[in-house]
């Protein structure tokens, strides 16, 4: 049982119901992250508008997921590898590179440096050494793309966080973690 209540219909003041009527009409469903997410509207709006802006970028939404993919499995985040799986199928990503990304890399040369790239980012708060950083753009990444993927390692750090901490309820096929993370 989640440790804070999703904010549902009954419940909602007018802010929340506005910011979940959005959330539902685009993607036909609140999930229950954003549910939870919404006992702070300003924690909700904010999310929102950084995910929209960072989906804006130059990373395609499969590089996203692989990214949200390995972080989650790595961060034994059971929520978000389970949502981030059933999104990575939608962007029509495979099983076979959905396992390369939780074992920190991918089916796909490019993308897999951009996800050893996020998940040393992750391991080491930041702090990387050259040859990790140069990996990253020596597989052909920009500047803008390389700072994409910063955003994209934090972005998935809070979600991870705010889901194990609050243990939110998966409503996603769930995907076992693997045995590195659990």
């Amino acid at each position: 049982m989640a440790r804070i209540a999703k904010v549902t219909a009954d419940t909602a003041s007018a802010k929340q119901a506005a910011l979940l009527d959005a959330i539902k009409s685009k993607l036909g469903m609140v999930p229950n992250f954003l549910a939870v997410l919404a006992q702070s509207p300003v924690a909700l709006n904010s999310f929102l508008g950084l995910h929209a802006v960072a989906g804006d970028g130059a990373l395609d939404a499969q590089t996203r997921e692989r990214i949200a993919i390995a972080l989650a499995d790595e961060n034994a985040c059971q929520y978000c590898l389970s949502a981030h799986t059933a999104i990575g199928r939608k962007t029509g990503l495979t099983d076979a590179d959905m396992a390369a990304n939780r074992d920190g890399g991918s089916t796909d040369d490019r993308a897999a440096a951009a996800v050893r790239f996020a998940l040393a980012l992750n391991r080491n708060r930041g702090a990387l050494t050259a040859s990790e950083f140069n990996a990253v753009r020596d597989a052909g990444y920009s500047d803008a793309e390389i700072v994409e993927i910063v955003v994209h390692v934090g972005m998935n750090l809070l979600t991870n966080i705010l889901a194990k901490s609050t243990e939110i309820d998966i409503d996603f096929p769930k995907v076992a973690l693997t045995a590195r993370a659990a």
